[in-house]
């Protein structure tokens, strides 16, 4: 990669919510590819170029959502009585 070319990249970068796939996923699903690129687009208006929001509906609609998180266990230690005191 030639010098700087990562400082560009930067700026086509962006962040896709659970609620956002799911919303693309389902409109791939039953509408097919080009009305999942209307929706890319309807969400994330910087991607103006049709190719790529073709490139991003097809990528997002074969991610597979997120599994739930696991419950987080409390750090508490318990304390038990001090034997021989």
């Amino acid at each position: 990669m030639p010098a700087g070319a990562g400082i560009a990249m930067l700026g086509r970068m962006f962040a896709v919510n659970e609620a956002d796939a799911a919303a693309i996923r389902a409109i791939f699903d039953e509408e097919g590819e080009l009305s999942a690129a209307i929706e890319v687009r309807r969400r994330f208006p910087g991607i103006t170029d049709n190719a790529k929001a073709r490139e991003c509906a097809k990528i997002i609609a074969g991610w597979k959502p997120m599994p739930p998180r696991p419950a987080r266990r409390s750090k508490v230690t318990r304390l038990s009585p001090c034997k021989g005191a």
